[in-house]
């Protein structure tokens, strides 16, 4: 089963709350528009099952069922898709500090 990229799922979420696919219909869990708490919280779950499943080829490497491309391969996935949350987090954060220094 061939999943899509974590940087990918997170440009099309961003993208599509910023209104960059105004045009086409976003796929979300809800009906709703899309919910920057509800990405946030996939975009975490993502990771945190991209981490599992690192572990679980390096666990099958010591016990001698799994290749070391595939373990490399895991490692190298869960490291991009930590690099992009802590990405996202450090822009949210900037957005955030830069709305505090807006005179009311």
């Amino acid at each position: 089963m061939s999943t899509p990229s974590i940087a990918a799922g997170a440009y099309r979420m961003t993208s599509a709350l910023a209104g960059a696919n105004q045009d086409k219909q976003v796929k979300t869990s809800s009906t709703a528009t899309p919910d920057f708490a509800n990405m946030v919280k996939s975009a975490v779950e993502t990771v945190v099952e991209q981490g599992a499943k690192s572990d679980q080829q390096a666990l099958a490497l010591t016990q001698g069922k799994a290749n070391v491309v595939d373990v490399v391969t895991a490692v190298a996935e869960t490291e991009v898709a930590m690099e992009t949350l802590v990405s996202v987090r450090d822009r949210v954060i900037s957005a955030y500090q830069e709305i505090m220094r807006m005179p009311i």
